[in-house]
């Protein structure tokens, strides 16, 4: 990817009419309903709203996680809708990157080895990882702290850990779930600013769910769910 690229003029990741349904009969839920985004390169999208509003459904569809029950979601050039589950895993494993909430690093690991683990599972030369691992570590602040791990490491820390990791195999799109929902407000300021500079610095698309005001403005494109439905759409501050 070229890391100073400004929007491509070309979706790196659509999705049409995309739906989620849960249950049958009078335990049917539409958690996602009917969404329509595109995004770019370069770009932001910042999904908002509250609890149960369907931010967390949407993600994982578009993040290749769970499969509509609806509509499509296309990656690049690959349909992932409708890809066999060997694609899917390619894709995951290569294309995408994944911030989650609660961190999800292995606290028996470094913070160098839980980085590390992509690019083990892409079997990527050893020197080449070691290389990569350091340059990303130095990219999110913590070029120092390589060998502690997550329990001797403090919640905005292991997040820059967590943002690293989904960074390792240079990813086409960069999803983030609620990043700053453990973190406290200075914290979580922190780590907004560094996923905005990421995104600007390597030219990359990213996709952050949160219920935090403060990242909605930092975004290209917002949109507020309610009840799995696009309630507003509306283009933010460009970044970068």
């Amino acid at each position: 990817m070229n890391t100073q690229a400004q929007a491509s003029a070309e979706p790196i990741l659509r999705a049409q009419a995309l739906t989620r349904v849960f249950g049958e009969g009078v335990t049917r839920v539409e958690a996602c309903a009917g969404v329509d985004l595109e995004l770019r390169q370069g770009e932001l999208l910042v999904i908002k709203g509250r609890s149960g509003s369907g931010k967390t459904t949407l993600l994982n569809m578009l993040a290749a996680v769970d499969r509509p029950t609806g509509g499509s979601v296309t990656l690049g050039d690959v349909e992932l809708s409708s890809a066999p589950e060997e694609e899917l895993v390619r894709v995951r494993r290569d294309r995408i990157g994944f911030v989650f909430q609660g961190f999800g690093l292995i606290p028996v690991l470094s913070a160098a080895e839980n980085v590390e683990l992509p690019l083990r599972l892409q079997r990527m030369p050893a020197a080449e990882r070691e290389d990569r691992v350091a340059r990303l570590l130095a990219d999110v602040g913590l070029a120092e702290h390589a060998g502690q791990r997550p329990p001797e490491m403090s919640g905005g820390q292991q997040q820059r850990v967590g943002i690293a990791r989904a960074l390792a195999t240079d990813p086409d799109v960069l999803f983030a779930d609620e990043p700053t929902g453990q973190l406290d407000s200075m914290t979580a300021a922190v780590i907004m600013d560094l996923l905005v500079e990421l995104v600007r610095k390597r030219g990359m698309a990213a996709v952050v769910t949160t219920h935090d005001p403060a990242m909605a403005e930092r975004a290209s494109l917002v949109l507020e769910l309610h009840d799995g439905r696009v309630v507003s759409r509306h283009a933010g501050a460009a970044v970068g």
